[in-house]
């Protein structure tokens, strides 16, 4: 046998550890990156993987039902929001989510009584003022700056902005979702999806050079981001767009 092979295990060695198994939190960790990144559906799987591992996570429901809103499946969110609201009844993130569902299938009244009801609960949270701030949008009343600004008070993360002027954007309202935007940006300087909205809000009010730098500084910071290499490819109608196209590989 050669001197370097030993089937029988040393006497004192330890024995290799088992694969650690991932917690509710890792799960929940993988979620917050890929919903940074704009990817919500990879968050959603993951929001999912958490509640498999332990399904009293509050924010395992709340944010599969976030996420479903951000896809567009308003209808599936108001039913996980239903169901979540059975384990944890009346809990105010929950509430304003289904809020938000509602406010996405056009059901006013019945968003603006979930957000009542989160509002009246103990404590504040900058997401039960983001949700309160797009149903008064969508209810073309004023307030929604007022709700907005609550938010952006309450948690100085640039997700809270940024959220506030894709909500914004649904809501067919590029002036505003542009501020928010310039908010979201001046926080994350460096998240490529903070630049991409911006540019998006940009480009919707035609501002085509601006909306070419905020596209250019995404491509900076990720070079390999899929929707912002299509912007700058597309050209979006502006010269500066066509040269940026040119430069980053477009045709």
């Amino acid at each position: 046998m050669p001197e370097d092979e030993d089937p029988q295990p040393r006497r004192g060695a330890a024995a290799p550890a088992a694969p650690a198994e991932k917690d509710a939190a890792h799960w929940l960790r993988l979620a917050d990156e890929q919903r940074r990144a704009g990817s919500h559906e990879s968050a959603l799987r993951f929001y999912s993987r958490s509640l498999e591992v332990d399904r009293t996570v509050v924010a395992g429901w709340l944010g599969q039902v976030q996420m479903l809103v951000q896809l567009g499946e308003y209808p599936q969110a108001d039913v996980w929001a239903k169901k979540a609201l059975e384990i944890f009844p009346q809990h105010a993130e929950i509430l304003s989510a289904g809020g938000q569902a509602k406010c996405r299938m056009g059901a006013l009244p019945e968003a603006l009584a979930m957000s009542d009801g989160a509002l009246a609960r103990p404590g504040e949270s900058a997401y039960r003022w983001l949700v309160r701030g797009e149903i008064i949008l969508a209810q073309r009343e004023r307030g929604d700056d007022h709700c907005f600004d609550k938010a952006l008070i309450l948690d100085r993360d640039w997700l809270v902005p940024l959220e506030a002027a894709t909500a914004c954007l649904f809501h067919n309202a590029p002036a505003k979702a542009l501020k928010r935007a310039q908010e979201a940006v001046e926080r994350g300087p460096a998240s490529p999806r903070c630049w991409f909205i911006q540019g998006e809000c940009q480009q919707r009010l035609g501002m085509d050079s601006a909306a070419a730098k905020s596209f250019s500084r995404v491509l900076e910071l990720s070079p390999q981001h899929i929707e912002a290499r299509a912007r700058v490819a597309a050209g979006g109608g502006g010269g500066l767009l066509r040269r940026l196209g040119r430069l980053f590989g477009g045709r």
